[in-house]
């Protein structure tokens, strides 16, 4: 069954009109319109297969959050970009309690990588993930067990320091439902860190049709900075940062030179991922993909 969309998915506004076509480039070949709301600023993936048929869109080989292979350049450097990003996640978290552990949910958690990475540094995470290939991988390539996202239900409300969405939030079908239950089981004080792309990046109005981060179906909602603002005033939480992903902008581009199919593919991603860096920290709010930073406050707002 395919989702339409009559209004906005995110503020239910009637504003909205076709964008733009974008071909989904990893499994059908097919065409999926994509729409943008005027109010708050979404762009929404029309016609995407629901919760219970999306699952063979996500079956491919080269599907690198979902594997941990190396083979292949692109591979590489993604692997290589990990490294460092895993880092820098860290050292975010470990800056939003001050320098002390805490209890930690990643949601959406791939294969695990981050949720080992923060074990090892003495946190209790937990790592949530709906693919059972995905918690295969990690309890082969980390030995950690995944859980499957029904055990968010038997996490305590208000018991958690930090939960993280590392470009996960554009996948999740029940968007409000799942950012109500999270927001649930954060303690008072405590943190959201979301990473999403954002299309008002260079390389996103570079590349157009073919920007990889679009990643039709997969990839249901396309956020700009403004949308997440609207969210976090909805949900009471305070934007504290936001913060730019400086390899996105390379890997995004060299995905989309591939799906152009035109010479010099590698050469010309490095150039656009320079120039979309070299904008974004001139105005780190137009980076590839942007991290944000949301705190529960201690007092709720009466609205």
């Amino acid at each position: 069954m395919n989702i339409s969309y009559n209004e906005c998915p995110v503020c239910s506004g009637k504003n909205i009109r076709h964008f733009l076509f974008v071909k989904d480039h990893a499994v059908s070949g097919r065409q999926f319109p994509l729409f943008q709301c005027s109010d708050c600023n979404l762009r929404f993936t029309q016609d995407v297969p629901d919760q219970a048929t999306i699952g063979p869109y996500y079956r491919f080989e080269n599907y690198v959050s979902h594997n941990n292979t190396k083979r292949g350049l692109v591979n590489k450097l993604y692997h290589f970009a990990r490294h460092f990003s895993l880092r820098g996640k860290y050292s975010l978290l470990k800056s939003l309690l001050q320098g002390s552990t805490g209890s930690h949910l990643d949601y959406g958690a791939g294969t695990g990588a981050f949720v080992q990475m923060m074990r090892s540094k003495g946190w209790d995470s937990v790592g949530l993930e709906p693919d059972d290939l995905a918690r295969s991988v990690a309890a082969r390539d980390f030995g950690i067990q995944l859980q499957e996202p029904n055990y968010l239900q038997q996490i305590e409300s208000n018991s958690l320091d930090v939960v993280t969405l590392w470009h996960v939030l554009e996948h999740v079908h029940e968007l409000h439902a799942t950012l109500e239950q999270l927001i649930d089981k954060v303690q008072l004080g405590g943190h959201i860190v979301i990473a999403v792309p954002n299309y008002t990046s260079h390389d996103a109005t570079h590349y157009g049709e073919f920007w990889a981060a679009y990643d039709v179906p997969r990839h249901l909602y396309h956020f700009a900075p403004h949308t997440i603002a609207f969210l976090a005033n909805k949900y009471q939480l305070q934007l504290v940062q936001q913060k730019p992903m400086w390899f996105d902008a390379w890997y995004v581009a060299m995905l989309s030179e591939k799906y152009k199919k035109q010479s010099f593919g590698l050469i010309k991603a490095f150039l656009v991922g320079c120039i979309s860096n070299w904008k974004a920290w001139r105005k780190n709010t137009q980076c590839s993909s942007l991290i944000y930073v949301l705190k529960k406050p201690y007092i709720k707002v009466k609205k």
